[in-house]
């Protein structure tokens, strides 16, 4: 459900959105991956609500500036709250790395 809805919101960006890989051969791709599932609301000692929390990851030989504020703008109309950014250069395959962490309550 959760990886569905992040697909859906990331589609109008028009390149590849991939659950945790990629191996296809675009130079700009964005993968993602849930790194916490935990319940956020009881009542009656039954969970009522769910968190997730969610990586996203822009991976690009350019610049990927645009793309980063894309991603936040339908992430945020999808229902998700953006917790923290950090950018990364990965030295070994020389590839610009955007990660991006949004909060979900379903």
């Amino acid at each position: 459900m959760i990886n569905s809805l992040i697909v859906q919101a990331l589609k109008p960006l028009n390149i590849p959105v991939s659950f945790q890989k990629y191996s296809g051969r675009e130079n700009t791709y964005i993968t993602f991956f849930s790194y916490l599932e935990q319940g956020e609301q009881y009542a009656d000692n039954e969970e009522k609500a769910a968190g997730y929390y969610i990586q996203i990851d822009i991976w690009s030989k350019n610049d990927y500036t645009e793309f980063a504020e894309r991603v936040k703008s339908y992430m945020k109309a999808a229902g998700f709250i953006r917790t923290s950014a950090a950018d990364l250069f990965e030295k070994d395959t020389k590839i610009y790395h955007k990660a991006l962490r949004f909060f979900y309550l379903d």
